[in-house]
């Protein structure tokens, strides 16, 4: 290992043990179960929103055999308002996957949680390294934009992941499992609470005086244009008003009562075949709808 890398894992572990965040997954104590609920809630939602809802759903389903023995609509149910609701059902499929195939017993290899109904790359790296200690690079968008700003020099990341991306975090990863660990977590801190999308606080940057981006001059970004994600009007918001009625109902919904959501017929039947699809959602004879009910048997 470089001086300079050295210097560089010391300032960003050291700012990390003065300033991280005391979040419940990341405690000596959370179990790996709870790590995978964890990384799948947090994907495209702020932690301020996943911390009420893991820690119900850690209560009411300590272990995946807990949430497996259920059908997948209370996962469905329980998910609230988190956004993107097929999270739900993919973990629930991961749990049955994990009571069926693996004794209960989160597996601890990138290979075998790769495996598992509804895990890509980063959450099977995210497990790997902070349920299991495992010394792999996990690149979320936080990491992505701390890298490229630190390393490449340049505003912003490039719309999807890269292989140099992978490559560059690969390349910084401390030596030692144990750092390496912490590291991840430290440079997705960095980027969440400090080395922001929009504003930057780069006085406050531990490794501000080895970023290339500020180096630079802090060019502003050229790539392609990033766009914001609307909600309003859009098909979105009419699946989490079709899925909140569900949700509120004790039994099936008739359809008529989902017809009260949306006023525009094409775009709200269009949401509710979509859900069907998705299996988020099921027929109940010919004019009702519930969350989906079928589940692993007890």
């Amino acid at each position: 290992m470089t001086e300079q890398a050295d210097a560089l894992h010391r300032r960003v572990l050291e700012w990390y043990a003065r300033e991280q965040r005391d979040l419940p997954w990341r405690r000596p104590d959370a179990s790996p179960w709870g790590v995978l609920v964890s990384e799948v809630m947090l994907q495209q939602t702020p932690v301020v929103r996943v911390l009420p809802v893991w820690q119900e759903w850690l209560t009411r389903w300590p272990t995946p055999a807990d949430l497996a023995a259920e059908a997948p609509g209370a996962a469905v149910r329980a998910w609230g308002r988190l956004g993107y609701p097929r999270r739900a059902l993919r973990l629930h499929a991961a749990a049955t996957a994990i009571a069926d195939l693996h004794d209960g017993r989160v597996p601890g290899t990138v290979a075998e949680l790769r495996e598992l109904p509804g895990v890509g790359e980063y959450t099977a790296a995210a497990v790997a390294a902070f349920a299991f200690g495992r010394r792999v690079a996990v690149v979320d968008t936080n990491v992505r934009r701390v890298e490229a700003r630190l390393v490449t020099g340049v505003q912003h990341a490039a719309p999807s992941l890269t292989t140099a991306e992978r490559q560059v975090a690969e390349s910084l990863l401390p030596q030692s499992d144990s750092d390496a660990k912490v590291w991840n977590v430290a440079v997705m801190e960095l980027g969440a609470l400090v080395c922001t999308a929009r504003a930057p606080r780069c006085s406050d940057c531990p490794v501000e005086s080895s970023c290339a981006w500020v180096a630079n001059g802090r060019p502003a970004y050229v790539g392609p244009a990033r766009r914001g994600q609307a909600w309003a009007g859009t098909d979105r918001q009419v699946r989490g008003r079709l899925l909140q009625v569900l949700r509120e109902s004790d039994g099936p919904v008739p359809h008529d009562r989902l017809r009260e959501v949306w006023d525009d017929e094409v775009q709200r039947e269009r949401c509710l075949d979509g859900l069907v699809a998705d299996g988020l959602v099921e027929p109940v004879g010919e004019a009702e709808f519930s969350l989906p009910r079928a589940g692993r048997a007890r």
